[in-house]
């Protein structure tokens, strides 16, 4: 049941869970609560954010003057804040309460026009409105509070905490939603009309095929209202299927009653681009929000925590990291990463720059030789190896980063020239005087994935074991991202020598644990940043486990035993055959656990045929129980081989496990090659399909020697049971997988090639 909006006014006291909340009206956020008797109430607050002006104080008091008559402007006052992060006294500035958050964009530029773009800096300008609302009211989204409204006035007394990890996650109403299309073409349109609608609720499917187009859409906002979920499922939302509703019902004169949400606010019909960006060295493409009001919707195909994680894992940063479900669902995790950051600065009273203005300190030509290292390497020698151990730091960056102080405005802090606390090699004072944000926020991430990860190893229930792997899950990908933006330039919180400081420690740590293990005994087989391969003629997995518990007492970083490997075979470069690769591996634990890393069944482009076809042939493989076992075990691999080859040959295998996802770093018509996910792409846009740079493009090579570009390759959604493969190129692929696993065996593509298609004798080892 929801609360009429026409009682708003009266007093109300109940306890519940945060689900959704917006900017609504002049200075008002809209909030929907899930409370305890199972109703979903809607409720407002009076909210103005607070902006901060700093500069001299002769300047800012001219500035009130010109406030006095400005309708952004609620009220003024001087307080004192840390103005720069690297401060460490406070400064008076200037706080204006700002009437309505999405006044705040045009009020700063006008500002910065007033002083001539040199007189002031402006803080707390463009964090994400209900986020900063969450953060002034310190609540965070599905925690579970009491709520007190009086008119337009909430207060809230919470009975949850960030830091619980055995919290209460609301009954959510979940809905799937699909929409079949009676399309005319192979690809589906705009113009093509509605065939059924399929919700998924409760286990429960209900079909909506009856009656014409504008019924079926005035059925699905029946059912959508009568079933009230708080949360909708969809694939393509963003992108698609959210869009081409609006569409339908525009020409059905019935856009007006598409309301989807608990507010009466119908979808929009209007069409909006996504956005490219690029992040560690790769393209992506982030499709448009579709914002159901009152309700949350998932696109399942524009989320990263989503699809990587779950919905508990989803749950677990949208709390832990103040970021409302929706855009939690949407956000890199870097922004998602940043909001604990900004929330944390909020709380010790840091402003936040608009503008970042940290610069990297000056360095020598001998400084940047020194520094600008990375993590520490021993190279892996080519081959196969007989019990092999392998130890991991667990979090080496994020935890060196917390309990070393690691932050942008603790390395070279200005106040403790002298501190003990020095960077290895570099030499760089690191603050003994204050925490770092970037600490504080990264000892709560390591607290509760440490605490989640033991409560799954001892989680009887599996639904709750599965619960708390998500939840450390999506935390690991916070771990992961934090080094990154430390040195990321456009990083609130970020600076480069903070970056670099964290590679010297890290090095430092790997070179002591590599001495630690040579001086019990071991031999280093390979070691990269954070893990090292030992191995130590009869050693019992007891010894690696005394090892680790002498370096982490040693280093201050948890390090872990992962296993002993039966035979680990390390793989060269396929380019400069002979030269290993750092990360490219395959082997055997004790207890039978297959791990492999960089090579085509752990790539996302790789057809699933031929992942099917690695994965077997390791399997084969893993009957070893050493090396020696595992070179007898080659020919039965090759078998597997063959028969792969065979049914691609006879044309066995089903399209669909041949198709080839690549992502486009560019617009298809930018390309100066024809390369194969550029046609394909060119193909789908000359049916109508919009593409940009990041989305990724499916296709199948049908002649790849062919002059004419087009009828190489065919895009995914083109493509009929009739269409046929290049047999030739699938088969090049097949045995250059079988090749890449192989090759310290003498198998190269070529010599495979010959063996399995010409039947040449099996090569000696």
């Amino acid at each position: 049941m929801m609360q009429s909006k026409d009682d708003l006014t009266s007093p109300k006291k109940f306890r519940g869970w945060l689900l959704d909340l917006y900017p609504s009206g002049e200075g008002e956020t809209t909030l929907w609560f899930i409370a305890e008797s199972g109703e979903r109430l809607r409720l407002i607050d009076r909210f103005q954010p607070k902006i901060y002006v700093y500069g001299k104080i002769d300047d800012l008091e001219r500035l009130t003057n010109q406030l006095a008559t400005s309708k952004s402007v609620a009220a003024w006052r001087f307080v004192e804040k840390y103005a720069n992060l690297t401060d460490y006294e406070r400064s008076k500035v200037l706080e204006i309460d700002i009437t309505d958050c999405r006044r705040i964009p045009f009020f700063a530029r006008k500002v910065l026009r007033l002083g001539g773009y040199e007189k002031y800096r402006l803080y707390d300008v463009d964090v994400p409105d209900t986020q900063m609302y969450l953060y002034g009211r310190d609540i965070f989204p599905l925690a579970f509070m009491e709520v007190e409204a009086k008119g337009k006035q909430l207060s809230y007394r919470l009975l949850d905490s960030v830091e619980s990890e055995e919290y209460v996650v609301p009954p959510l109403r979940i809905m799937w939603l699909r929409v079949e299309v009676a399309k005319a073409g192979k690809i589906p349109t705009f113009d093509d009309s509605i065939g059924r609608f399929i919700l998924k609720c409760d286990e429960e499917d209900i079909v909506i095929d009856q009656g014409n187009e504008k019924e079926k859409l005035l059925s699905l906002v029946r059912v959508i209202r009568e079933r009230d979920p708080d949360i909708i499922f969809t694939k393509g939302g963003d992108s698609y299927l959210f869009p081409y509703l609006a569409r339908r019902a525009l020409v059905n004169y019935v856009l007006s009653d598409l309301i989807l949400g608990r507010e009466d606010v119908p979808l929009k019909a209007k069409r909006k681009r996504g956005i490219t960006f690029f992040s560690y060295g790769r393209v992506y493409f982030k499709a448009p929000l579709r914002r159901l009001y009152g309700r949350v919707h998932v696109d399942a195909e524009n989320t990263f925590i989503y699809s990587s994680c779950g919905l508990q894992g989803l749950i677990e940063v949208s709390r832990t990291c103040r970021v409302p479900l929706h855009r939690a669902a949407r956000a890199s995790i870097g922004a998602i990463m940043s909001s604990l950051q900004l929330y944390q600065a909020v709380k010790d009273d840091v402003l936040i720059p608009w503008k970042k203005r940290e610069p990297e300190s000056f360095k020598s030509a001998w400084d940047l030789l020194v520094a600008d290292r990375g993590g520490f390497i021993f190279e892996p020698k080519v081959g196969v190896h007989d019990w092999v151990g392998e130890i991991d730091f667990a979090s080496m960056y994020p935890t060196l980063m917390a309990t070393r102080n690691i932050s942008a405005e603790t390395v070279l802090c200005g106040c403790c020239p002298d501190s003990t606390l020095r960077v290895p090699e570099l030499g760089y004072n690191i603050c003994q005087r204050r925490v770092g944000i970037v600490p504080k926020v990264l000892r709560l991430i390591l607290k509760k994935r440490a605490d989640y990860k033991e409560m799954r190893n001892e989680a009887d229930d599996p639904l709750l074991k599965e619960a708390y792997n998500q939840r450390q899950d999506a935390l690991k990908w916070i771990l992961v991202t934090c080094f990154g933006y430390l040195g990321y330039k456009n990083a609130r919180f970020g600076k480069v020598d903070a970056h670099i400081a964290v590679c010297a420690f890290a090095r430092d740590a790997l070179l002591m644990t590599a001495q630690l293990a040579e001086e019990r005994g071991f031999q280093i087989v390979h070691g990269i940043v954070d893990s090292l391969w030992l191995r130590k003629e009869g050693a019992t997995p007891q010894e690696y486990i005394e090892l680790c518990r002498e370096i982490s007492s040693k280093i201050k970083v948890p390090i872990s035993f992962e296993g002993r490997y039966r035979w680990i075979v390390f793989l060269p470069s396929k380019t400069h055959t002979g030269l290993p690769v750092l990360n490219r591996y395959y082997g055997m634990f004790e207890n039978g656990k297959i791990k492999v890393r960089g090579v085509e069944v752990r790539r996302r482009d790789t057809p699933s045929f031929i992942r099917s076809a690695q994965v077997d042939m390791i399997k084969v493989l893993a009957k070893a129980r050493d090396s020696a076992t595992f070179i007898q075990c080659i020919p039965n691999s090759l078998k597997i081989l063959q028969g792969y080859v065979k049914k691609l040959v006879e044309g066995e295998v089903p399209i669909e496990a041949l198709f080839i996802a690549k992502q486009l770093s560019k617009h298809p018509h930018e390309y100066a090659h024809n390369i194969f996910q550029a046609i394909a792409a060119q193909q789908l846009m000359r049916e109508g399909v919009s593409i940009s740079a990041g989305q990724a493009v499916k296709y199948l090579i049908v002649d790849a020697e062919n002059r004419r570009p087009n009828r190489r390759v065919v895009a995914a959604e083109l493509a009929d049971p009739d269409t046929h493969y290049d047999v030739k190129k699938y088969l090049e692929l097949l045995i250059s997988a079988a090749a890449n696993i192989l090759n310290p065996f003498g198998y190269t593509t070529e010599k495979l090639y010959d063996l399995i298609i010409y039947g040449e004798k099996q090569i000696p080892l």
